[in-house]
């Protein structure tokens, strides 16, 4: 693990513990200066002198939140924030920047952007309210009562101070999870953290943490991404060897992935963050889909889990037959985001997966990595799509059971080589790993999509055959029938 490796998981583990202080502080106002003077120290600790990036572009955020008229407000605040990825990354490029400083900015850009559109959106929900009132007034029916609720009104009103505190609570603010402006209200205002187990549900997740840690430093010591990079794995190893090593490289990264995403869960439910009851269906990165506020009443008596601030089901990913039912369990508080923010709001409905995957692709980085894996990953899962509906589908018992491990083995292959790109970073290492496996991955995607297409148009021709000898067939019989009668009279 490299320095900035160690002090990253110190400063998680110090947030960790922190958690139960934070959460003992009965007077909520002095509960918010304590948390974020604690998101602020953890910046500056990880970051040094390159916070100043964070607060620079958390100002810029701000006067564009407050200033711009919300029906533009959230477009100006994207632009804002992810125009300051450019600035930031150029910065990186040339000067150099710590990696879990960029991770910071990430979460950040996804914050101050996040509470920009939910401000838009509650605006358009207010207007069309007051819309309404005026047509009930004129006696011009409504299909249903539009609902607006105090978060609404509120966000309309947003202090500086407010965003300021959001954007640098302490929770989250390393590595995520990606949590909304009212998830962090309710934190405040709502009585759940007290009551919920945060303690059980920390050491329940720092077993895991510690599980997963000890499987990346093992791999990571047996199978290093390093050696990818070296002559000798070029020159000395065989072609079959230098393709199967995608396998652990990737399951190296996952490994490391899990563990810093657990403890940033950690960080949350040590401090009761994120907790709501059953009954409220909270949904990851969303919180509750239904109503909730009047269950603060009797608190007490509730069952309450931490969905919310879930950023990755991690049996789900592993376990799960297709790549595409992977991608939905992956960062899915950060998927949750570009759908609401990017997928759903882009105007043209053609365009808008391809946009959602761009922006998260720009939203990782400027690496051609980024974009070889995150935009190939639409590629392979409408291959897959193709094959699910020509072999899988209709599959039943042990062909299903063979054909879901099948598919499960494609999906990690898929995952793994199209991962390496990510891991790999620059066009020059890229397009030497995979030069000397000979494009498999894609050579392979091709040819199965060619013959997909085929199978496909096979299978519909024969299809239209079988209707119209089926339409002969009944007209025939229709024919006779009329001759028989015919006879009979």
């Amino acid at each position: 693990m490299s320095i900035d490796d160690v002090i990253y998981v110190i400063c998680l583990l110090g947030c960790i513990g922190a958690g139960s202080y934070v959460k003992k502080i009965t007077d909520e106002g002095q509960r918010k200066l304590v948390s974020t003077a604690l998101g602020v120290l953890v910046v500056v600790i990880v970051s040094g002198l390159h916070s100043l990036h964070c607060f620079v572009s958390l100002a810029l955020g701000t006067a564009a939140v407050l200033l711009v008229h919300p029906s533009k407000g959230h477009l100006v605040t994207f632009a804002v924030m992810f125009g300051y990825l450019v600035f930031f990354r150029i910065f990186d490029f040339y000067l150099g920047i710590p990696g879990h400083t960029n991770m910071i900015q990430m979460i950040l850009t996804l914050k101050v952007s996040g509470i920009a559109f939910e401000k838009t959106a509650a605006w358009k929900r207010l207007q069309a309210h007051d819309e309404q009132k005026k047509n009930d007034q004129r006696d011009v029916h409504q299909e249903s009562p539009i609902e607006i609720t105090d978060y609404d009104v509120e966000l309309q009103n947003l202090s500086a101070a407010e965003i300021l505190h959001y954007s640098f609570n302490y929770i989250g603010v390393l590595t995520g999870p990606y949590y909304r402006y009212r998830t962090y209200r309710d934190y405040f205002e709502m009585p759940f953290k007290t009551h919920a187990p945060t303690v059980e549900a920390t050491l329940e997740k720092l077993k895991y943490a510690v599980f997963y840690c000890a499987l990346y430093l093992a791999t990571n010591y047996m199978w290093p991404l390093d050696y990818a990079l070296s002559d000798e794995f070029f020159n000395d190893r065989s072609f079959v060897y230098r393709l199967l090593y995608v396998w652990p490289t990737f399951f190296t990264f996952r490994a490391r992935i899990y563990t810093g995403l657990t403890l940033s869960e950690c960080v949350c439910t040590m401090a009761g963050f994120g907790a709501y009851p059953d009954e409220s269906d909270p949904n990851n990165g969303e919180g509750p889909r239904k109503r909730y506020q009047h269950l603060k009443r009797d608190a007490d008596k509730h069952t309450y889990n931490f969905t919310t601030i879930v950023n990755t089901r991690v049996l789900e990913v592993e376990r799960c037959w297709t790549f595409r039912e992977g991608m939905k369990h992956w960062n899915v508080c950060v998927q949750y985001w570009l759908a609401v923010n990017v997928y759903k709001l882009f105007p043209s409905k053609k365009y808008r997966t391809g946009a959602t995957l761009l922006c998260s692709a720009y939203w990782h980085g400027f690496r051609p990595g980024h974009y070889f894996c995150i935009m190939g990953a639409p590629f392979y899962v409408s291959l897959e799509d193709m094959w699910d509906k020509l072999v899988r589908k209709s599959a039943t018992g042990t062909s299903r059971r063979v054909i879901d491990v099948t598919f499960w083995i494609f999906k990690w292959f898929a995952f793994s080589y199209l991962g390496e790109a990510f891991l790999l970073s620059s066009f020059g290492n890229i397009w030497r790993f995979y030069s000397s496996v000979y494009h498999i991955g894609y050579v392979s995607w091709a040819v199965m999509t060619a013959l997909g297409f085929y199978l496909t148009s096979q299978r519909k021709a024969a299809e239209r055959r079988k209707k119209r000898a089926a339409e002969k067939a009944a007209g025939g019989d229709g024919i006779a029938a009329a001759i028989e009668k015919e006879k009979a009279q």
